[in-house]
């Protein structure tokens, strides 16, 4: 039951045992059915796709995340020759030009929220390229919360409202995380000076996803994708944000339009990191770990192309609210990894696009392929608006003439092996190593007086059993970094180092 505005437990002892919708108990609700420890995800975990299937449906009609967000038009341009690593024609030729839209948003916040609110900024790309739509859909951060795609629903919940009282919960934001250990990276992100951009210009943009390319050989190679920012990087202060969040709620918005209309086009240098599948099967981090990053001394980045955005769309609506970016569209030369938290999202993006739009969003003009041709068996359903298919077959294979499997699109296999089961993460990298390398080696001491200050500003209207686990993350990826937020927020600094010490079911029993 709730009590004031607070989640309570029954206050019976005995505890309720979880099912799926229909009754049926589950055993594991942390863990993704894969094929093996590293996936990819099976369409036969009914209760991941319960579980999403529902949660994309649980608001109408705006977005469950990135509900507010702005939009631009432009081109990108190749600048480099990667014809070895991908057969991607929209990648083909230096100086080659690809129309494009652009849409950035806050995360976790609703259509209203203000645009300094501290959240994670989406950076969606979808590319108009002569093979069909290529979208990439992707962060101004290089890492995320979870790395399984059964945890998303609950790590959403906890950033919106509190079910009992409708307000923001700062217990239920660090209760989630205090428990999910793999969050840390990017909470040390987040709640660093990066966690509020001044504006969508001042950021970069990250696949944070590892994905495959493969070239006209059938050879195939793993890779991330980063939009550096031409405008360089620039950051609101807490201060600076909670002034601008009441002096104009709507100024990242309102900038990237005023910008583009006076000719000051924004543009990102794109940035890749690629890795054969030799270097990826004896690598210290696991690469399809969406916590984790590929450091550049190991990987360094080569430049491969320009985006620029010089167009602001004529009508918001029709354009940036419509517009529906699903990481399941790829063109031939590009494909999906086994990434878990990828593969969750390639259901899970078109299923809320069909609930929010309709079963036809594909054929609204800001969806629609501009330089391809949408030649598929699909028919009918709502909001039909085009000749439906006509008077041609509706099914394949038919003798007449209908459109046909194109064997050259066929992506190379990779090799999977191992049990149908639900694996916990064992790769032996734990997750603090990053988080602590950020707060060391590239942090200043200023940054990480204002990374402790964010978090003990947010993170003290938690309950003090909530501050003590959480604290002990920190400590855990640097002594330094848990002793000065333990201080902050008054905690006894040797009774977080000892929970610091207990394992990660230990630390969550002691602080229940």
């Amino acid at each position: 039951m709730y009590v004031k505005g607070r989640i309570s437990m029954n206050n019976t002892n005995q505890k309720k045992k979880l099912t799926t919708a229909f009754g049926i108990p589950v055993a594991d609700d942390q863990n993704s059915l894969t094929a093996g420890k590293r996936g990819p995800v099976l369409v036969q975990d009914v209760h991941l796709l319960e579980k999403l299937g529902h949660f994309d449906r649980e608001r109408i009609p705006e977005r469950v995340v990135h509900a507010k967000g702005a939009g631009a038009g432009g081109y990108f341009e190749v600048t480099a020759d990667v014809t070895k690593y991908t057969k991607a024609k929209f990648l083909s030729e230096i100086g080659k030009r690809t129309e494009v839209f652009a849409r950035f948003s806050t995360v976790g916040g609703e259509k209203g929220s203000a645009d300094a609110e501290r959240d994670p900024r989406g950076f969606a790309l979808k590319f108009y390229t002569e093979e069909g739509n290529y979208d990439l859909v992707g962060n101004n951060t290089p890492v995320f919360f979870i790395r399984d795609p059964l945890k998303f629903p609950d790590f959403i919940h906890t950033q919106k409202r509190n079910p009992a009282n409708n307000c923001k919960d700062p217990n239920m934001f660090w209760d989630f995380l205090s428990l999910t250990p793999e969050s840390i990276h990017q909470v040390t992100i987040l709640f660093s000076d990066r966690g509020i951009p001044a504006s969508f210009r001042n950021m970069n943009g990250y696949s944070s996803h590892t994905y495959k390319w493969y070239n006209e050989k059938g050879e195939y190679f793993w890779v991330q994708y980063h939009f550096k920012t031409d405008q360089g990087i620039k950051n609101l202060t807490r201060q600076e944000a909670e002034v601008m969040r009441s002096k104009d709620p709507d100024h990242a918005t309102r900038d990237l339009y005023d910008a583009i209309e006076r000719g000051d086009y924004p543009s990102w240098t794109l940035q890749m990191q690629i890795m054969t599948p030799e270097q990826a099967k004896d690598y210290r981090f696991d690469i399809l770990d969406i916590t984790k990053v590929w450091p550049h001394a190991d990987f360094p980045s080569i430049e491969i192309g320009k985006l620029v955005l010089n167009r602001n769309p004529e009508n918001y609506f029709a354009e940036v609210e419509q517009a529906a970016f699903g990481p399941q569209n790829f063109v031939p030369g590009i494909a999906a990894s086994p990434d878990k938290m990828l593969q969750g999202r390639l259901f899970s993006y078109h299923d809320t696009h069909i609930h929010r739009l309709g079963p036809n969003y594909h054929l609204l003009p800001v969806n629609a392929p501009k330089n391809a041709t949408d030649n598929s068996y699909q028919r009918d359903g709502s909001m039909r608006t085009d000749p439906n298919g006509g008077g041609g077959p509706n099914y394949w294979p038919n003798s007449f003439n209908g459109p046909e499997p194109d064997i050259s699109a066929k992506e190379p296999p990779i090799e999977i092996s191992g049990q149908a089961d639900r694996h916990q993460y064992t790769h032996p990298n734990d997750d603090f190593v990053q988080p602590g390398n950020l707060y060391r080696d590239v942090m200043t001491d200023q940054d990480r007086e204002n990374l402790a200050g964010n978090i003990i500003g947010h993170l003290g209207g938690a309950q003090k059993r909530i501050q003590l686990r959480q604290t002990a993350l920190f400590f855990k990826a640097d002594p330094d970094y848990g002793n000065r937020v333990a201080k902050g927020l008054k905690l006894d600094a040797k009774e977080v180092e000892k929970l610091a010490d207990m394992s990660h079911d230990e630390r969550a029993k002691a602080t229940s």
